[in-house]
């Protein structure tokens, strides 16, 4: 049977894949075809009908996202019913919603916005029929808010959970008229499992779920003269600003962010990349020490595999659903925190300022980091370590208040105290980058040799597959490490916490022989975090991806354990790895050093 049908769009005929969707069919063909429920990540819903197709034959109009296309089929997209249809259908969503544009925070990014304009819907026919309710918002959480009177009911936000995350922390409430997106017994999303990933708020198509912003708080900070304010930028912001400010997907922008941060006014320009290195430094010793508890010390009570800590949505998960595992979590902090709390003790010192002085902001392409530095623990500075979290979007927002016009702007660099970086930190970015830069410090630690792979990259650990497993076999280790000679070091990458999910069930089970194992809460690592530019697709996050393993083979210094700058921390401050002041303000909880 040939894979291959007829049909004919609009008078033009094609051939299209056997199994194609009208919708899939009419983009091959570049027609245009509105939609608002469907999303290239998530499963066909049919919810919305803004996408609908007159279809020969047949009285009804048909969902193009939904329809599969048949052998000489004849589609109408643009007919006179449709158009009609269309409208109707915009006009009624619109009824239904709160469409006072101009105070919203997705104003200008909101698809029924867009749609509304492109088909000029200039009345509203069917308001009367359907008033506006007392819609409450809910803004209890740090790092998202969700406001009902601006939700079409798409069941974006509830696929995403459900599909891409495992959540289920948003549901499909009541019937009819009073259908509703709500939580479990409609509590706050502070108080039901919600890992604050904000995926839900990349893939809504308007305002009813957005970030916590706070913008505002940090231009006060920045306009007090009393306030000392330093800011870090994590790796994937860097491959999404220059897409949020109207540059091309992927574009690498480092240069002229690190520009546009020192014109905003903050006083000191540094890069999360940085901790991302000095984490590998810690999170590395910390598995050698526990596989060598395990193998050669036979300690039952030290376990495997360890797990990464970057990822705020991650930890809330595993907190959520397997507290029992929480021992394999490696104790860092995330780059994020280890910096809040490095800025307000080692840099204070350093620049001879007072600390409380000192406000700390972070640029992070991720919304959980918000709930992460409002966490009560992560106060080890003696201060709160994290000030304010902007996501990505709040980042540009910011430059175009500013009036800066980003993309004519001279490169910079970031500051030198706490801004040096290797490529092994700027690959934190993308999945399977933790891996890859504590694989290239790990292996050669051990036997004094660079990781046996080509330049240094790790092909294995990378890709878009949501689970993947890679292995390196240690031989001819230096005579401390010879307990590992022909171990093969067993990793397993997840990314999205579907796919965490299937990997914990393995630990869980015994069923699994990982050694380490990196997990990122969305959908290809940081580069696809729920504080990321909007839209966001596959294709989307592998140009981030691509722009982020460019930027690291473009690197002068690609392995954490050469980061001048993370030497000199551990030779005037910190001391060694899992060290007592390391473990004070790096890890979650102070454990001796013989503990592993």
């Amino acid at each position: 049977m040939s894979t291959k049908i007829n049909v004919t769009i609009n008078g033009f005929q094609l051939e299209v894949e056997r199994g194609s969707t009208i919708l899939d069919a009419a983009n091959e063909a570049d027609i245009i075809i509105p939609t608002l429920c469907y999303h290239k990540d998530l499963c066909i819903a049919g919810n919305c009908r803004v996408c609908v197709v007159e279809v020969s034959g047949q009285k009804r109009l048909a969902a193009a996202c939904a329809t599969p296309c048949e052998e000489e089929m004849e589609i109408q997209t643009n007919s006179l019913k449709v158009r009609n249809s269309r409208k109707h259908i915009i006009e009624l969503l619109l009824s239904e919603h709160n469409a006072d544009c101009t105070k919203c925070y997705k104003n200008g990014d909101c698809e029924l916005q867009e749609l509304a304009s492109e088909y000029k819907i200039m009345t509203q026919d069917f308001l009367r029929l359907a008033p506006m309710r007392n819609y409450t918002i809910d803004q209890f959480s740090p790092s998202i808010i969700k406001d009902d009177s601006k939700c079409i009911r798409c069941q974006r936000c509830v696929r995403t959970c459900a599909e891409l995350q495992g959540v289920n922390a948003l549901t499909v409430a009541y019937k009819g008229d009073e259908m509703k997106i709500a939580t479990f017994f409609e509590k706050a999303m502070n108080d039901v499992v919600c890992t604050n990933c904000g995926q839900c708020v990349n893939h809504c198509p308007t305002g009813a779920l957005v970030e916590r912003n706070y913008i505002e708080e940090v231009w006060d900070a920045i306009s007090n003269p009393d306030k000392h304010v330093v800011v870090q930028t994590a790796p994937a912001v860097r491959v999404g600003l220059g897409e949020a400010l109207g540059m091309e997907v992927g574009a690498r922008v480092t240069g002229k962010m690190a520009t546009a941060l020192k014109r905003l006014g903050f006083n000191s320009v540094l890069d999360t990349d940085f901790t991302a290195d000095l984490t590998i430094i810690e999170e590395g010793t910390e598995l050698l020490n526990r596989l060598k508890k395990v193998l050669q010390d036979n300690d039952a009570s030290v376990k495997l595999p360890l797990t990464t800590s970057c990822s705020p949505g991650w930890i809330k998960y595993i907190e959520h659903l397997y507290p029992d595992l929480l021992e394999n979590l490696s104790t860092c902090k995330s780059p994020q925190q280890m910096f809040g709390a490095l800025a307000k003790t080692y840099y204070a010192k350093a620049r001879k300022i007072d600390p409380e002085k000192i406000v700390s902001v972070s640029i992070m392409p991720c919304t959980a980091k918000k709930f992460e530095a409002n966490r009560p623990e992560m106060h080890d500075s003696g201060f709160r370590d994290v000030d304010y979290v902007l996501t990505t979007r709040e980042l540009a927002i910011m430059i175009k208040q500013a009036g800066i016009e980003f993309e004519k702007l001279p490169d910079g660099k970031f500051d030198r105290l706490m801004g040096e970086s290797t490529g092994a930190g700027v690959i934190f970015g993308a999945t399977g980058g933790v891996m890859e830069a504590a694989l290239r410090t790990a292996y050669e630690l051990v036997t004094g040799r660079e990781v046996p792979f080509d330049n240094l990259n790790i092909t294995p650990v990378r890709g878009i597959d949501g689970v993947r497993e890679a292995s390196v076999k240690i031989e001819n280790p230096l005579k401390e490490w010879a307990f590992l000679d022909g171990v093969e070091l067993k990793c397993a990458i997840a990314h999205g916490l579907v796919n965490a999910q299937k990997v914990m069930d393995a630990v869980k089970e015994g069923t699994s022989n990982y050694h380490f194992i990196e997990i990122m809460a969305c959908p290809g690592g940081c580069l696809g975090g729920g504080g990321q530019p909007i839209p966001t697709s596959p294709e989307i996050r592998q140009k981030r991806m691509d722009a982020i393993y460019a930027e690291d083979g473009e690197m002068p210094l690609r392995k954490s354990h050469e980061n001048p700058g993370v030497l000199k921390i551990y030779q005037d401050f910190l001391g060694e790895p899992l060290g007592p002041k390391s473990h004070h303000l790096l890890h979650t909880k102070y454990t001796p050093r013989d503990r592993f």
